[in-house]
């Protein structure tokens, strides 16, 4: 928790508010800001001071590396080494829902805090137009997590980060509904490629792009990107997995054509589903503390990383 309450400003799409908010990051403010995929709590990533406050603002251990947010291929080459198949997926990808583990620049103008120490940077370039705006804005490259605490479910939607983060941060850039819904997916690429956490891009479409299958990160890796701790995107009460009935006192998430207390897809649409994900788990956490059962999720395209945000929700907890 920071030392003292701060006063959060909840800035509008419009031009005072990306302003505000560019002017807030380059002073070494915190500023909570959308993409498609979910909300980021931004930082200038090359002030020391301002990288160490997302880490004491979330309750995030300073183990887990941050993922640097930039306008355009193009500004990577300041920050990171991006080439050969990288940059072929980079080129195929962003902007998108896509992070790429780079090799950094050597004596690049990056914090150290935001690889936690690795010979690596986690970039991305978002696709989202109000985090563009802001980006290029801002003139700086922007460290940004998820803006929720350390471990919760994470924000969709303003309203999430205020409610999680409000008089830690800054201010809070307001641009409706993140239309994705689900964290970026993440590839290393030394020494192949390698999928490292499940996103927003389905694997599928690496794949395709690729030509060929890709390698998985081992359970029991070290870590070396974000979202990568066991217990993550946790609400309150505890979860049950893959539920084809429902115990007395559970509350149902459900998927498909099933009765539930809120429904990620009647239909079965996987891209509907990421997208309502972390709203309904946010919704379920301010009804109450009964437990959730979650119907099954189908484990391919976007199904995979729902699962896997699911299976670290449910995760036993320190």
């Amino acid at each position: 928790m920071a030392e003292r309450e701060l006063k959060t400003e909840h800035l509008q799409d419009d031009a005072g508010g990306i302003s505000r908010a560019a002017d807030l990051l380059r002073s070494g403010a915190l500023v909570s800001f959308p993409t498609e995929t979910v909300y980021g709590l931004g930082a200038n990533a090359t002030d020391d001071r301002a990288v160490a406050r997302i880490f004491e603002a979330k309750g995030r251990p300073h183990f887990n590396p941050l993922i640097v947010h930039l306008p355009s291929v193009d500004a990577v080459a300041e920050y990171a080494e991006l080439s050969g198949v990288a940059r072929d997926l980079a080129l195929a990808f962003w902007p998108g829902p896509l992070t790429l583990v780079l090799p950094l620049k050597p004596d690049g103008p990056l914090s150290a805090l935001v690889s936690a120490g690795l010979p690596t940077v986690a970039i991305r370039v978002p696709a989202h137009p109000l985090a563009q705006q802001l980006l290029e804005a801002a003139g700086v490259p922007v460290a940004a997590p998820s803006a929720n605490p350390s471990g919760r479910i994470s924000p969709s939607t303003a309203q999430h980060v205020l409610d999680g983060l409000s008089g830690r941060i800054e201010a809070v850039l307001d641009g409706g509904p993140c239309g994705v819904g689900l964290e970026s997916t993440i590839v290393g690429l030394d020494p192949e490629p390698t999928l490292l956490r499940p996103g927003g891009l389905p694997v599928e479409a690496l794949e395709a792009a690729l030509g060929g299958p890709m390698a998985t990160r081992g359970q029991d890796a070290a870590i070396n990107a974000p979202g990568q701790l066991t217990s993550h995107y946790a609400p309150n009460a505890r979860m049950r997995l893959n539920a084809d009935t429902v115990a007395p006192g559970e509350r149902l998430l459900g998927f498909g054509a099933v009765e539930a207390t809120l429904n990620l897809s009647p239909s079965g649409d996987l891209v509907e589903a990421a997208a309502n994900l972390f709203g309904y788990l946010h919704k379920l956490d301010a009804d109450g503390e009964a437990p959730i059962a979650v119907s099954p999720i189908p484990d391919h395209g976007l199904g995979r990383a729902i699962n896997d945000r699911l299976r670290r929700a449910a995760a036993p907890r320190d």
